[in-house]
């Protein structure tokens, strides 16, 4: 008897209409953390690459198909890339993003080294965003994959007048850090300590609530991070989007483009201004 498989969800609207492969199954079913206080289980580890893989394989058979969504209206969207990663690790996005008609543009500080590339408090990012609200004179979108994700919640935070919405993909906003598998490589190239006052203080800025429309995009058999802090907890107003997914190129899966987009397309133009 063939073994049900899990679908990509929309949380409690819906389906997607992209079902993972048979390692993300076989992943889900295998390699999921039990609670959210710990780190996901050595097997969702050791198939990231497998798995990552896979999708890149997807990505190239369905680039074509994935144009089924709605165009966008031309608004500025920054991509905040994910640990030690730079604006290349989402040109896939962003290119397609512009495809379907959106401004999406890299968030140009080089790759993501904590503080040390947005600054203490944030200060070279938040210019980045005004100086892209100046120009265009819209608000922005900003999407954040991993690390991205929280520095993105953050700056909402701090200018909800400069951000029109915020999607963070494979994020883990909503725990601590030892609940992730990487949280020493973020040691070792942020130079901050995971207990430091600062860190504690940023997490618990990022896991609020949000002032802006938020869309988490999280995956349940996520081999770096444990996907149930990848979302706010049930009851909260943020919308999640439950994926099957490794962490590693996430940002690049066709059933993530697509959510992306149909997010996107889904957000209403009283809000852009």
């Amino acid at each position: 008897m063939d073994r049900e498989r899990p679908a990509c969800r929309w949380g409690a609207d819906g389906r997607l209409d992209a079902l993972p492969l048979w390692s993300d199954a076989v992943a889900l079913k295998f390699a999921t953390p039990d609670s959210a206080n710990v780190p996901p289980p050595r097997l969702a580890l050791l198939s990231e690459w497998p798995r990552a893989a896979w999708g890149l394989g997807r990505l190239i058979a369905e680039w074509k198909t994935l144009d089924g969504v709605p165009r966008g209206d031309g608004h500025p969207v920054i991509l905040l890339p994910g640990l030690v990663n730079s604006d290349r690790s989402n040109f896939v996005m962003r290119r397609y993003l512009n495809r379907l008609g959106y401004r999406a543009e890299g968030w140009d500080l080089g790759r993501n080294l904590g503080v040390r590339a947005i600054g203490p408090e944030g200060e070279r990012l938040m210019a980045r965003i005004a100086a892209l609200h100046e120009e265009t004179g819209e608000k922005v979108t900003l999407i954040g994959i991993s690390l991205g994700g929280i520095m993105a919640r953050i700056a909402a935070h701090r200018h909800p007048e400069l951000v029109r919405e915020v999607i963070t993909i494979s994020s883990p906003f909503a725990g601590p850090p030892t609940c992730t598998n990487v949280w020493r490589q973020f040691e070792w190239l942020t130079g901050e300590k995971i207990d430091d006052p600062a860190v504690s203080a940023r997490l618990k800025e990022a896991a609020r609530p949000l002032p802006v429309p938020a869309t988490a995009i999280w995956s349940r058999n996520d081999g770096l991070v444990n996907g149930l802090i990848c979302r706010e907890p049930e009851g909260s107003p943020g919308r999640a989007i439950e994926i099957s997914s490794s962490h590693l190129f996430v940002q690049m899966r066709p059933e993530v483009l697509r959510a992306v987009a149909q997010t996107l397309g889904g957000q209403s133009g009283s809000e852009a201004r």
